[in-house]
């Protein structure tokens, strides 16, 4: 039973009791397999912790050693391929030269936040990406390609995979050859 009265219940303490909302059906470009069913604007945690980078070995050091690569790829996938992924990471590269490339990529972690509607914890997204950037760059990164999309092909060529069926199977944390996550 859904209250339509009030947009809040209260306990016999004057306490605030959240009210219950109708499961509603949502298909987006962002709801793969890896959602199915998952009620739009229901939150939910992100599939990775901050700092599981070595979760991914190979995108921890590439990140590290040139992190405009992994910021054009999490860009053009949020962006859904409005701006390349070497536009957006020239521009993070220049933003590394003047010390403002965090604030940038706070925007971006912000927006996917909000396509994917994922938690954003006890510290503001501007404060993460300013602290502990190739981490947060890393969490996104994994967790784009979590949720079904090759990183390494971009926007379209994830959506013309889709088109045709063939969406990749979200990772669950499930080792493959050798030890390794894809």
């Amino acid at each position: 039973m859904y209250p339509s009265h009030s947009p809040h219940l209260h306990d016999k303490y004057g306490m605030t009791i959240p009210v219950p909302v109708p499961p509603e059906s949502h298909s987006s470009p962002y709801t793969s397999a890896a959602m199915p069913g998952r009620a739009r604007g229901s939150i939910t945690p992100w599939s990775t912790g901050l700092c599981h980078c070595m979760d991914d070995p190979g995108n921890c050091l590439v990140t590290c050693l040139c992190p405009c690569i992994t910021f054009g790829q999490i860009a053009d996938i949020v962006d859904e391929g409005t701006c390349s992924c070497v536009a957006s990471g020239a521009v993070y590269g220049l933003l590394c030269l003047t010390g403002m490339a965090c604030l940038y990529s706070c925007f971006y972690r912000s927006r996917l936040r909000g396509q994917h509607d994922l938690e954003e914890g006890p510290v503001p997204d501007c404060l993460i990406h300013c602290c502990c950037e190739p981490c947060a760059l890393c969490q996104e990164y994994r967790e784009l390609r979590n949720r079904g999309f090759d990183m390494g092909i971009g926007w379209r060529a994830n959506m013309e995979r889709q088109r045709r069926g063939v969406m990749l199977a979200p990772v669950m944390g499930a080792p493959a050859i050798g030890g390794m996550r894809r």
